[in-house]
């Protein structure tokens, strides 16, 4: 059993910062890849940003803002966001691929509650 749990979001002036946070929990010996996605009401949900093993990438329109960085010792995944604009608003979703468990099992596709990020002018 795997849960991922975000957190850090919250309201910000444009031009601020704000780092997000994403813990996967139970029994885990490893996780492929960590990626952060976002939704803004009435629009569908993107991808933001990827990280899986030493390597990184982000969305044209985040490239050079924002910065996705991971723990491996805690589960963590995180998401360092600068020089933030009003069209950043929107919820943000943790997603973890191929999770391979400490009893020798793969598990696949996990998601979590999301937390809210509003950029106001």
């Amino acid at each position: 059993q795997v849960q991922l749990v975000e957190s850090g979001g919250g309201l910000v002036q444009a031009g601020g910062s704000l780092t997000l946070s994403c813990a996967a929990s139970g029994s885990i010996f490893s996780i492929n890849a960590m990626r952060w996605y976002r939704q803004a009401p009435g629009k569908q949900r993107e991808l933001v940003a990827v990280t899986r093993g030493g390597s990184t990438n982000y969305a044209d329109s985040v490239k050079g803002r924002f910065t996705i960085s991971r723990d491996n010792a805690r589960n963590t995944v995180y998401l360092q966001m600068n020089s933030l604009k009003p069209e950043d608003t929107g919820v943000y979703y943790c997603n973890a691929d191929r999770i391979r468990t400490m009893e020798g099992r793969y598990e696949y596709d996990y998601w979590g509650q999301g937390t809210q990020v509003t950029v106001s002018s």
